[in-house]
């Protein structure tokens, strides 16, 4: 697909990383500017093209566009082919994926002097493009794909290092808020030097060149956040989100980014009308995390000893490891969708009264914008950072016990069924405090989807972007 649009029309080129959780709110932002008659273009490489052609076919829209990318040979990147697919990349090497990455910077370059859209709007894994947009005069907004709680937390402990003060990491340290964490709840790269580091490094360099941030939130949601990262740390910044709400038809609900669910949604949907409203607790932990064997089994002892309703979405790779029978014993009170699921359609459901959630920033809107508490379980990346927001700002849910955050695809049993039946008790069940709590989840769902809506706060804030665009382009490319 091409890039033209009329004379005079905002142009923004969208460029996001391959990893599913990046793409899929890149593309979500696409189709808001888009539905506000902005000329989006996505840039993408080879193996998500046919995912990402399917997703704007369904989103109707003649004001969305593809550019591809063409991939460095295997010589030069030692890495398999496909490589670059969304199913693929968040289980490669780490510094291999990064570097092959950044052979894309010369077509990107052409691309961009040849199309010269108004602003480039890239992923923070992609700081090379902030030299790219430099060289061509092109301003680049910084999508990060987190709150601006954690960019706050991030910033606080990147800058004054309160975790090199404390004795031990389980001893409090204080970030902005003021919200207490410990050093065992920090990511690796906050901890000990690693390769992430020297990303960030390029990262924060790359944010010096860049215009301002995206940030895939509303103000109302976290108010005195986005105020310190505005005001007091004094970053340019436009709330966008939750971005998640522009696929508000069925269809869009049940496939975003072109992935196939491997369920039907009608089955899936008729289990979910048999239910009581929020009887039924849905358990996700993404695409990327693997728990071991034993992990599962705790699960599944949990949610069975509950004595919940539950929607549990397993990865393929972990089916065979939970426990025999759950369903069966469950008598019809489980379903267990074995790859991907519908998660917006099943979060929206009025069954559904809880979550149990890994604490991705995407997952976490996302049960935001549906209005439901959330058990939370954070292992790794910013999610313990969300998990501080659910639970200690926001108060729309309870820690599944989870103290230490771990690494991707390294897991061990850190949770036993016991702690997990108590924290689906607590946020399903009676009494005044869950009854609290699923009051300010709905009434924050409803806050967000206003946000977004005709004249909400994140709808003024995309329109104020997009003014200061197109009519200063001279002081934007200073």
């Amino acid at each position: 697909m091409g890039s033209e649009a009329a004379p005079n029309r905002l142009r923004i080129f969208f460029f996001p990383y391959m990893a599913a959780g990046h793409m899929i709110p890149m593309l979500d932002m696409a189709k808001l500017f888009a539905g506000r008659r902005v000329a989006s273009t996505i840039i993408i490489t080879p193996s998500n093209t046919a995912l990402v052609t399917s997703t704007i076919r369904r989103a109707n829209s003649n004001s969305i566009s593809l550019l591809c990318l063409p991939l460095p040979s295997p010589v030069h990147t030692g890495l398999p082919d496909g490589w670059d697919s969304s199913a693929s990349i968040g289980h490669l090497d780490f510094q291999t994926v990064h570097h092959a990455i950044a052979l894309l910077r010369r077509p990107l370059h052409h691309l961009l002097a040849d199309h010269q859209p108004d602003c480039l709007i890239s992923d923070m894994f992609l700081p090379w493009t902030a030299d790219v947009a430099h060289e061509l005069g092109i301003p680049r907004l910084i999508f990060h794909g987190m709150g601006f709680f954690s960019l706050c937390v991030l910033h606080h402990l990147e800058h004054y290092r309160p975790q090199d003060n404390v004795s031990s990491d389980d001893e409090p340290f204080i970030v902005p808020g003021p919200v207490e964490m410990t050093r065992s709840q920090l990511p690796a790269p906050l901890k000990s030097n690693t390769d992430f580091n020297r990303l960030l490094e390029r990262m924060h360099e790359a944010e010096a060149k860049s215009y301002g941030v995206v940030v895939n939130s509303c103000y109302e949601m976290e108010p005195q956040y986005a105020e310190h990262y505005t005001k007091i740390i004094g970053k340019k910044a436009w709330c966008v989100g939750p971005v998640s709400l522009c696929s508000e038809s069925g269809t869009h609900k049940v496939e975003r980014v072109g992935e196939r669910v491997s369920v039907d949604h009608g089955g899936c949907l008729a289990w979910l009308d048999s239910k009581k409203p929020e009887s039924v607790l849905y358990v996700c932990f993404g695409s990327l995390i693997q728990f071991t064997a034993a992990q599962l089994r705790e699960i599944a002892l949990g949610l069975e000893a509950s004595g919940r309703a539950f929607v549990w979405v397993v990865s393929a790779e972990g089916t065979e490891a939970v426990s025999e029978g759950l369903q069966e014993r469950s008598e019809g009170r489980g379903m267990i969708i074995r790859g991907w699921a519908p998660q917006v359609l099943i979060l929206n459901h009025e069954a559904v009264g809880g979550f149990l959630t890994h604490c991705g920033w995407n997952s976490v809107l996302e049960g935001v914008s549906a209005g439901v508490p959330m058990v939370t379980w954070p292992i790794f990346s910013d999610q313990p950072f969300n998990e501080k927001l659910v639970v200690d700002v926001l108060e729309i849910g309870v820690r599944v016990g989870a103290r230490i955050a771990g690494e991707e695809g390294d897991q061990e049993v850190v949770v036993k069924s016991e702690k997990i039946e108590r924290a689906v008790d607590w946020v399903m069940g009676s009494g005044e405090e869950a009854d609290r709590r699923r009051t300010r989840a709905r009434r924050l769902g409803e806050v967000a989807r206003r946000a977004v809506g005709e004249g909400g706060s994140s709808c003024k804030d995309m329109g104020r972007l997009m003014e200061e665009l197109m009519l200063a382009p001279e002081r934007v490319r200073e």
